[in-house]
């Protein structure tokens, strides 16, 4: 079924461990330790025992424990309805508890391509087998087939007696004491009562009110308050400390050093802001980074640590000599930065032997790798609580103000809470690499692609193994333990040719170092290759004398991504003509583009038409209208599905136009709103989805994917309005009016 959704304005819902030794730290000291701190006690966290995945107790009610968290995303909504229909148990008797080391199993990071594909298909399992194994036990005590039991609302019926019943409650005991079956029958999609349908998020009453616990919020007995003061100079160390002024600031506590890790201790949180202001210290600056005016160039003459053929299908110097005619470009996607609009926080606890950071970290299990590394104590030691913070998509400064803390709290003994400042949060938090894209194609003579050559320059991958240590903290550099310079993996997905093309090769340039500290930023490779394919496939239909939209149609065989093109091509009211072929008259030009994506040429396929309209004397654009028709399978929560493609899109129309990292020598220039502008309420378009269900299919993510899809239609729908291409992100008015000026329709 298709259904449109039309979003027409933005809402406001939405001390050194160096010496302990490396004992298994038991469940019983890990509950009395965190009995000081209001912890749950920890339990089991074995991925292939059922009692990791779930409680019951004597009233019905059951406790899910995952590994994945909520990042604002609604997947505590979808996760629990899932475990609910596996059950049978009503939706409101699930309880979540989400990223808690000790009592969660480990499920990998959080990642909206990932949480309900991964995760979701783990916890449906499990489910599964709970409710199949406690129908077993039903049918042991009564002597009867379990094939004559139905379970209603977590009670096993006989069918053949409907009045013997018993509650999964009363059948649990101590537990399931079992291990996850992998073959446990699974429920047809034909029988699903709650999964598919809206059910209204679980988190966004308490958020109205004010209630909802953010780790900005959360307090410790006894807490400390900290601030850690760096350089905005990316490479600088520590030449001098003077806080003798710090420590005439009222609340003033404790200055902590180690090496070029330096933050102040304060009974409060604003004699902390003062205190850190108050510090004098001399730094020695780090190297220049390369000049931001020539980016483009120097990103492509980097050492290469390696390259590889992402794609090669055909014999693609035999179609490039046969073709009757050819298209280059070159394309290229900024620096850009997370800007939380909330800056990073974190709070941590030593005692005991015991290390406990309360993090909004995505990846709370990984964390206890690298906090093992820098703390030195051993993993088993270390337990991560995750709480919402103020939204990341990717590694932001999460990560850092965890360790921070976790380091104060250990040198001080006691609780800290650490939060960075805005100027933090904007120029020290991890970046998403640069990317330059070199494309060359082919047509015969009906305009027909018969060859397609890419080179795709982007940062080496460091965790194409998942390997969790390679995330280069702050701290860990400042402290002398080293990590690699970057944390981003999965670039090259999205790098192949999305369409039928006889003749390919695409090749990947794995760039050996960043010159910036690295991590993923939303749809990691994908929005910017998806950028240059998808900007190029409307280069090539220009060329052809053809429609975008039919151009693509032409190369594609398959129903579902043809299914999506045509969805958002009648929703959006598209006329077909080849683009840009009406000229501009006046100052303001409207105009239309259009981009498909099948995620990681594998899963979610999303299109996307943009209507903008340009200002051909200043270069500004605005974008008025976008409507993008989905397909992630079957859909467990239509309206989570429906805020994930709003949320996304008004997100990367910001990263088109206006998100770009700033510097000059080795200074980070980009520290504010001012400085790192991003989308304000005025702009931002209009919204309309076309959600296309599949039941029975799989269920793949919702928040990465419409990101793909939105700078290459608005790239094509400002080359439709003026004739003009834009070819570097972002669409800064400077770049537009350079544009315009190239293709001879600039207006004084």
């Amino acid at each position: 079924d298709n259904a449109m959704q039309t979003l027409d304005r933005r809402h406001f819902l939405k001390a050194s461990g160096a010496g302990l030794m490396l004992v298994s730290f038991q469940f019983s000291e890990l509950a009395q330790a965190a009995q000081t701190s209001g912890l749950a006690p920890a339990k089991s966290v074995a991925k292939d025992a059922l009692d990791t995945w779930l409680t019951i107790d004597r009233q019905n009610q059951v406790t899910i424990y995952v590994g994945k968290v909520d990042l604002g995303t609604g997947t505590q909504t979808a996760l629990s309805q899932i475990a609910a229909e596996e059950l049978s148990v009503p939706f409101h008797h699930i309880r979540m508890v989400m990223g808690d080391t000790a009592t969660t199993p480990d499920q990998w990071l959080t990642g909206a391509a990932l949480t309900i594909q991964q995760g979701g298909s783990e916890l449906r399992i499990a489910t599964a087998s709970a409710r199949a194994a406690l129908i077993e036990r039903a049918a042991q005590k009564w002597q009867v087939p379990v094939t004559q039991l139905k379970v209603i609302d977590g009670v096993v019926i006989d069918s053949a007696n409907p009045q013997q019943k018993i509650s999964y409650g009363e059948l649990i005991g101590k537990g399931f004491e079992l291990k996850v079956d992998p073959k446990a029958k699974l429920k047809s999609h034909t029988d699903y009562a709650v999964v598919g349908q809206s059910i209204p998020r679980v988190d966004i009453p308490a958020k109205v009110t004010g209630e909802h616990p953010y780790v900005h919020d959360f307090k410790l007995p006894g807490m400390l308050h900290a601030r850690v003061i760096r350089s905005t100079q990316i490479g600088a160390t520590i030449a001098s400390v003077d806080d003798r002024g710090a420590r005439k600031v009222k609340g003033y506590v404790q200055t902590v050093r180690q090496g070029d890790f330096l933050a102040v201790v304060c009974s409060t949180e604003w004699a902390a802001v003062k205190a850190s202001r108050a510090i004098v210290v001399q730094w020695t600056p780090g190297p220049d980074l390369p000049a931001k005016d020539r980016l483009d160039s120097t990103w492509r003459q980097l050492p290469l640590a390696k390259e590889e053929a992402t794609q090669k299908v055909g014999q693609i110097e035999t179609a490039m000599a046969s073709a009757a005619k050819k298209v280059r470009a070159s394309y290229h996607f900024a620096v850009q930065t997370h800007a939380s609009i909330g800056p990073s926080c974190a709070v941590a606890q030593y005692e005991n032997g015991q290390l406990v950071v309360w993090s909004a970290s995505q990846a709370t299990h990984s964390m206890q790798h690298e906090l093992s590394v820098i703390t030195r104590l051993p993993k088993e030691r270390i337990r991560l609580v995750y709480l919402d913070g103020s939204g990341c998509y990717g590694r932001n400064g999460h990560e850092d103000a965890s360790a921070d803390a976790a380091l104060i709290a250990m040198a001080i003994g006691r609780p800290v809470r650490v939060q960075w400042m805005r100027h933090d949060e904007t120029a020290l938090a991890p970046k998403s690499p640069p990317r330059s894209m070199d494309l060359e194609a082919a047509l015969d003579d009906k305009g027909q692609i018969i060859g397609w050559k890419g080179d795709f320059y982007i940062a080496l991958n460091h965790i194409q193994a998942f390997k969790p240590l390679d995330f280069p903290l702050l701290s860990a550099t400042e402290t002398g333990v080293p990590r690699p310079g970057n944390w981003v993996g999965f670039l090259f997905q999205n790098a192949g040719a999305p369409y039928a093309v006889p003749h390919i090769q695409v090749q990947t340039k794995h760039v050996a170092q960043t010159f910036l500290r690295s991590s993923h930023l939303r749809s990691p490779g994908r929005i910017e290759n998806s950028f240059a394919n998808e900007s190029f496939m409307d280069e090539f239909a220009h060329a052809a004398s053809a429609d975008a939209a039919e151009f693509r149609l032409r190369h594609l065989q398959d129903p579902r991504a043809r299914d999506v093109i045509e969805a958002a091509l009648k929703a959006s009211g598209w006329q077909t003509r080849v683009s840009a072929s009406v000229a501009p008259q006046q100052r303001l030009a409207r105009g239309r583009g259009i981009a498909y994506v099948r995620y990681n040429n594998a899963i979610t396929y999303v299109a996307t038409v943009a209507e903008v309209e340009v200002d051909r004397q200043s270069g500004s654009v605005r974008v008025l209208r976008l409507v993008i028709a989905h397909d992630c399978g079957q859909m467990i929560n239509p309206d989570g599905v429906l805020n994930q493609i709003q949320g996304g899109a008004i997100q990367t129309v910001s990263r088109t136009l206006m998100e770009d990292v700033k510097w000059s020598g080795s200074r980070i220039d980009s520290v504010d709103w001012a400085t790192y502008p991003i989308l304000r309420f005025g702009e931002v378009p209009k919204v309309e989805a076309v959600l296309i269900d599949r039941p029975g299919q799989p269920s793949w993510g919702a928040g990465e994917q419409t990101p793909t899809t939105i700078p290459a239609a608005i790239a094509n729908a400002i080359f439709d309005a003026t004739g003009a291409r834009l070819r570097q992100i972002p669409f800064t008015p400077n770049w537009v009016q350079a544009a315009l000026k190239e293709a001879g329709t600039a207006m004084a």
